[in-house]
């Protein structure tokens, strides 16, 4: 099938345009466009991929191609596609978080306000978009309290002396509209300031009113000018909150995108430099490159997002097609839009922020278990494992020289370290300094003792880690084939900085781990694990070894123990040294201490 796929693909012209992956039913299962289609759907049969590019491979039984006519007409089709049929391996953003409006249905004798998702020509006034659900209805609540407005549910004029006033009536935060005896004019001139609100005119109202409250002080109506200021207050607030929550046209939209066991897009909104809202949208992990990831999600938003128009949408990386999603959403908004990576300064701070806020959503929103098993399930498919792997054993060596070869065996279970099933070993079959003999020796004793049926041994690894290369997971290997055990060995590759950047088989087959958050730092820390362990074992050791004796010379500190044992490889040779050869190691008078603290009994007999 595959073969076949990839000589139907061969035959693709180089040309712009969207190619249609389809399954065994025919069904859409991913909608991709490319600058060269030849080159581009070929890349999917051949080679090795990722294992969710390669699940998705596995499912293709047939594609479709459509030739455009540029890259910017590939990027619409490929929008519309994804809108038509909503392919499973494509980033799908939810298409029911619209920006909100607030409706006024002003045609009523008790008019109220409302949130609605849409703007339809239905005799209401709607005001907005505004940022959210939430702070949409934070500023309705704000509003009715501010003009002791009805917010229950009572309906107006069907429940008016129905019965008593609500507790927001003996708040002091509605007027009790569903008494008998209020004025219904009185409600609409109260709704008539709210509209004045949201129509942007606070600052007016503000002077209005202050002006109302000093006529009111010098007429000595002091109950109706405190009423009056309370309510100038009131509005003042709302003109403070109606600025932080309102995006209608903000300035700068920042973006923020992480992977980890399910991935987030973060949009935050800011204007005039302040930040006034935030999107969030979780998924499973996208099937495409970030760079590619963050072009689909930033066209799918703001094409689904009526309103929200910023001028500039700061992006976390490099797009490829930069310049024609600009066109596409300056198109569809109306007006021009920038589309940008800053490199430093504030706005790659923004930037910063976004990928912050996209990495606590990941972690807010999902437990630690819940992590630790995602992560495991990426580590399975990409290592390409037969089993989940549950338990994962870890192994590194650590010597002084050629002195205090040791090996030590860590073990984490569901990604949690399992410390009583920590195995430590001392190498007996070098005594110079070698790695590969050394590593070799150590996984061949554990799974030798698992061979004779030790109990402590078992049960084996879903998973074994080795500290190095391709060549150290070469020699473990040869030990658990000699001993006819088959368990998946990967060595664990570094970084400049001592960081385990990429796993690699013994065949050579490097996975990269570094760009996975999670895994990343899942594995370096079994890396630090094993290595704090193998390292804390060699210095018992030394201290057991040399500790006792060595250390209770005065004048030998640390350092000059670790040099005259790396010099004379023992404590027996330094004892039979004489003091001109203990000073070529460490100063006279402490070479005279070392002799003399040996040969003291000798001293005494003469």
């Amino acid at each position: 099938m595959l073969k076949t796929l990839a000589e139907k693909a061969n035959n693709l012209p180089l040309l712009p345009g969207v190619y249609i992956m389809k399954d065994a039913d025919s069904q859409v299962i991913y909608v991709g466009k490319a600058k060269k289609l030849k080159n581009r759907v070929s890349s999917y049969f051949h080679g090795e991929h990722l294992p969710k590019v390669q699940a998705m491979v596995d499912k293709v039984a047939d594609f479709d191609v459509i030739v455009a006519g540029s890259e910017f007409e590939a990027l619409v089709l490929e929008n519309s596609l994804i809108k038509r049929h909503k392919p499973h391996y494509n980033i799908l953003l939810k298409d029911d978080k619209g920006y909100p409006f607030i409706r006024a249905d002003v045609k009523s004798e008790y008019p109220g306000l409302t949130i609605s998702n849409k703007a339809p020509k239905d005799g209401a006034r709607y005001f907005g978009p505004y940022g959210g659900r939430s702070t949409t209805r934070e500023i309705i609540s704000t509003i009715n309290k501010a003009f002791l407005l009805p917010d229950c549910s009572r309906k107006f004029p069907r429940d008016i002396g129905r019965e008593r006033p609500c507790l927001n009536y003996h708040m002091g935060t509605c007027a009790g509209w569903c008494m008998e005896g209020k004025d219904s004019d009185d409600y609409r001139r109260s709704f008539s300031l709210a509209l004045r609100i949201l129509e942007g005119k606070s600052g007016e109202l503000i002077d209005e009113l202050r002006s109302q409250m000093e006529q009111a002080a010098e007429e000595l109506r002091f109950e109706r000018a405190a009423e009056l200021r309370d309510r100038m207050r009131a509005v003042e607030r709302l003109q403070n909150k109606q600025r932080v929550i309102s995006t209608a046209f903000a300035d700068t939209d920042a973006i923020g995108f992480r992977r980890g066991p399910r991935s987030c897009f973060t949009v935050l909104h800011f204007v005039d430099g302040d930040l006034v809202s935030k999107d969030v949208e979780m998924m499973e992990e996208p099937l495409e490159e970030d760079s590619e990831a963050v072009s689909g999600l930033v066209r799918q938003y703001y094409s689904a997002h009526r309103g929200g128009w910023p001028k500039s949408i700061l992006l976390p990386c490099d797009i490829p097609d930069r310049e024609d999603l600009e066109e596409l959403l300056s198109q569809i908004s109306g007006r021009r839009i920038y589309i940008e990576k800053p490199q430093r300064g504030d706005r790659a701070r923004l930037i910063e922020s976004a990928d912050l806020n996209a990495q606590e959503e990941i972690k807010r929103r999902t437990t630690l278990a819940q992590r630790r098993s995602k992560t495991l399930e990426w580590l399975q498919k990409a290592l390409e494992l037969e089993n989940y792997p549950e338990r994962i054993e870890a192994f590194d060596i650590s010597n002084l020289g050629d002195t205090g070869i040791v090996a030590a065996m860590t073990v984490h279970v569901d990604g949690k370290p399992k410390r009583k099933d920590y195995r430590k070993f001392r190498i007996k079959s070098t005594e110079t300094r070698d790695d590969y003999a050394s590593m070799y020796e150590a996984v061949y004793r554990r799974f030798k003792r698992y061979v004779d049926g030790d109990e402590k041994f078992s049960p084996l690894p879903d998973l074994l880690l080795i500290d190095g290369g391709q060549t150290h997971a070469m020699t473990a290997l040869k030990a658990v084939n000699k001993l006819g055990v088959t368990v998946p060995i990967f060595g664990m590759v570094k970084d400049d900085r001592h960081r385990t950047r990429a796993l690699i088989s013994p065949e050579g087959r490097e996975i990269s781990i570094n760009t996975n958050q999670a895994v990343f730092s899942m594995i370096g820390n079994i890396q630090e694990e094993t290595h704090r362990s193998a390292i804390g074992y060699q210095r018992s050791l030394r201290k057991e070894y040399y500790g006792s004796t060595l250390d209770d010379i005065p004048g030998v500190g640390p350092k000059r123990r670790d040099d005259l044992i790396k010099y004379f490889k023992s404590v027996k040779n330094i004892k039979e040294a004489t003091v001109s050869q203990l000073n070529l190691v460490v100063p006279k008078n402490t070479a005279e201490a070392v002799y003399m603290y040996f040969h003291r009994e000798e001293s005494e007999e003469k």
